[in-house]
């Protein structure tokens, strides 16, 4: 893998990455590739790819990462009432490259736009294939009206993006989410980094430090969150 690194940090003993714990900000590397070796070395560290315009791919581990404890979940009356009378159906890992492609042309912030370029795509799409990166599909009768897709690393869930074509589509696949990765005994997931929608749903940020005990804490339970 080739990247250019600050000079600054400290090579990580176990990973092509450096060492986020000694990152002063929340870049930890520039350049290298999308493998899926690459990916899941990433993952496994707490790193994760964010391409940007007019710069080489960008690897991320922030300062502040935003985490959701299912324990602190708040779901809202209408949203409650949205998941009793919506008639969706959900299915898990049915459509993952619809899914991707469709988060990809989601309408986001003006001064945000998309990273989810061809690259992207079919850098997460061989993951889902190789069994790392999964999906959850929410359907209107045969039409897909939602979703969302993430990365498995070692029994811990990462959150990348979500869509919805009906209200309140996104948000109750991520519910839905919830409640499955609950059933595999998993307690919190990874968001990344902090949105308004999460922080509505009970996310909070915690310390990178603090993310990267819990991810190696809940790595060591080894749970299996997907057949």
């Amino acid at each position: 893998m080739k990247s250019r690194q600050d000079s600054s940090l400290i090579p990580h003993p176990s990973s092509l990455f450096p060492d986020p714990r000694s990152a002063r900000g929340d870049m930890i590397a520039i350049g290298a590739d999308l493998h899926i070796e690459t990916l899941r070395d990433a993952y496994r560290h707490g790193i994760f790819p964010w391409p940007h315009e007019r710069l080489p791919l960008p690897w991320f581990s922030p300062r502040r990462r935003a985490v959701l404890f299912f324990d602190e979940l708040h779901v809202g009356r209408s949203l409650r009432r949205s998941e009793k009378k919506s008639g969706f159906r959900f299915t898990i890992d049915r459509a993952f490259r619809d899914v991707i492609r469709a988060c990809a042309t989601a309408e986001r912030a003006e001064d945000q736009g998309t990273w989810i370029g061809p690259e992207i795509i079919e850098a997460y799409t061989r993951m889902h294939d190789a069994g790392d990166a999964h999906s959850i599909e929410v359907w209107e009768g045969e039409e897909l009206v939602g979703g969302l897709y993430g990365v498995d690393s070692s029994g811990v869930f990462t959150g990348e993006s979500m869509f919805h074509r009906r209200p309140d589509a996104s948000k109750l696949a991520l519910l839905r989410m919830i409640q499955h990765l609950r059933e595999c005994g998993s307690t919190w997931l990874d968001c990344q980094v902090m949105t308004p929608h999460m922080r509505a749903l009970g996310a909070r940020e915690i310390p990178r430090s603090k993310f990267l005990d819990l991810l190696a804490e809940t790595q060591s339970l080894a749970l299996r969150l997907f057949p």
